[in-house]
């Protein structure tokens, strides 16, 4: 009876010990940390909407979003000048207002910065491993990005900094031109499938040496996986337990098993074969087994790289090209002038290096574009440890977040016009368009600017010249304007033109 009474003591003892542990891991975590976060940026005159224990201000956000999909729903039109800042994250919109340019909020037990102050985003462009990427966004992303550049920190993505340095549209134009012939001249055509399939074959052949055919399984299973993943609603870091069984995580972990062995399938074709292109592919397989990588990471390193490039490559410039179209057939008169410009410099030939570089029309057109339709919605930074931003101190642990719209969107920045269409204003530059040039940010800020924009802006330049080349185009009454989140920025209902053959 001793023994059994002397085990029950023990076990008591040690239930109340892991109890006590797990419930102060928890005290800490869910409420000391975030309340001592949020005590610091208050005692800086930072302020905020009041979080709730547990939930945060995800009650506050979800009724405001509630609030405005009531007052859009039922228009039969949408200005395609609004910012669609105040459509997918309308709360940001509203709390700017009422509390300014930097505010804190919290979704559960994680306390968010967000900031559209000039001066402090500058001070932030500055900042290199102390500010990284959101671990609990790209833990919810790593099926598509892994360990790559696009969510790593720290020295491992500085290591991977350090590694990483026409006639293919033809067949598109030959079905929109049936399309054309068969409807009397002018073809009411949704553009968006063909636009995915067009950016994936250039970033297919440009990086990776194989055309659309051998990446497509990459390129549709990465498509599914975003789909699941955008309804986890990982930006709010909302718990999905994406290490348990359940329904859709088996079918994650079953696409993210099926990208692995469609990329390793691609690599293995390649290094067979001795006279390989030097492209991206190359230069990531030379450097992962250049000894810089520590041992067993390298086939790991070339996988999820793949992947980022894939995706980014894919299909950010696929969704930018979607809504310059939208523009362009909202403006005709710059439709026009793009045209002209394309025609004079190309004459009867395709788009090459030498007249890509001479389109400078165009170049204006593309980047107020990107202004009034970046196509991420946030610069988002997680503080790994304490740092100075101007004159704030901001805690280590703190998620801070700039979104790109209202930068794109600030008169103090743009001037009173800034909701207007007005290519011209990139005439002399970045520096020629604004007081403010790190303000402009389709393709991120500082260290982490988006490696691949270089390569962005050519495939941007030859798709939309040779679609200019080819074709004049409209927006189709089929057309309805409503910007949606799903990890990018998308034309919600899709993009419907009226496209006739010039």
């Amino acid at each position: 009876m001793e023994i059994i009474t002397d085990f029950k003591m023990i076990f008591f003892a040690l239930f109340l010990i892991s109890f006590s542990t797990l419930f102060l891991y928890f005290y800490v975590k869910l409420w000391l940390n975030p309340r001592r976060i949020r005590k610091k940026l208050r005692t800086q005159g930072i302020n905020g909407p009041e979080p709730s224990f547990l939930y945060g201000n995800l009650p506050d956000i979800k009724k405001i979003q509630i609030s405005t999909a009531l007052k859009i729903d039922g228009k039969d039109s949408v200005n395609v000048l609004d910012n669609y800042l105040s459509v997918v994250h309308p709360y940001i919109e509203q709390w700017r207002r009422q509390y300014g340019d930097i505010f804190m909020y919290s979704t559960g037990h994680r306390v968010h910065l967000c900031v559209s102050c000039p001066e402090i985003v500058k001070d932030i462009c500055l900042q290199k491993l102390e500010l990284g990427k959101p671990s609990y966004i790209f833990q919810e992303l790593s099926p598509i990005f892994g360990n790559g550049i696009i969510g790593s920190n720290g020295q491992w993505w500085a290591k991977q900094k350090k590694i990483i340095a026409p006639e293919f549209f033809m067949e598109k134009v030959k079905s929109w031109e049936n399309q054309i012939a068969s409807n009397g001249g002018v073809a009411d055509i949704k553009v968006d499938d063909d636009l995915r399939d067009l950016s994936a074959d250039v970033i297919s052949r440009a990086c990776f040496g194989s055309s659309y055919g051998m990446g497509n399984e990459i390129f549709k299973t990465l498509g599914a996986l975003k789909e699941i993943i955008t309804r986890k609603n990982y930006i709010f870091g909302i718990p999905s337990f994406s290490y348990l069984p359940t329904k859709m995580n088996r079918e994650i972990w079953k696409l993210e098993k099926k990208v692995k062995s469609s990329v390793l399938k691609i690599i293995k074709q390649r290094t067979k074969d001795p006279m390989s292109s030097k492209d991206l592919l190359m230069t990531i397989l030379k450097n992962a087994n250049s000894g810089q990588l520590p041992p067993g990471a390298s086939n790991q390193f070339i996988v999820d790289n793949c992947k980022n490039f894939y995706f980014a490559g894919h299909d950010t410039t696929a969704t930018a090209v979607r809504w310059i179209l939208v523009l362009l057939a909202s403006y005709p008169e710059w439709q026009m002038h793009a045209r002209a410009e394309v025609v004079e410099v190309c004459g009867d030939k395709l788009p090459n290096a030498d007249s890509i570089g001479k389109m400078k029309m165009l170049t204006m057109v593309i980047k107020e574009c990107l202004r009034l339709y970046p196509p991420s919605v946030f610069v988002a930074r997680e503080t790994m440890e304490e740092l100075k931003l101007g004159n704030l101190k901001i805690p280590k642990g703190t998620h801070v977040w700039v979104p790109i719209p209202a930068m794109h969107r600030d008169t103090r920045i743009w001037g009173q016009d800034v909701n207007e269409f007005r290519p011209e204003r990139f005439k002399n530059g970045i520096s020629g368009a604004c007081n403010f040039p790190i303000a402009y940010m389709p393709f991120g800020m500082g260290p982490r600017t988006c490696l691949g924009q270089h390569l962005a802006m050519v495939e941007l330049k030859i798709i939309l010249s040779l679609i200019l080349l080819k074709f004049s185009f409209s927006l189709s009454p089929k057309y309805k304007h409503f910007p949606q989140t799903r990890m990018l920025v998308e034309p919600g209902y899709g993009v419907y033109l009226l496209i006739k053959k010039i």
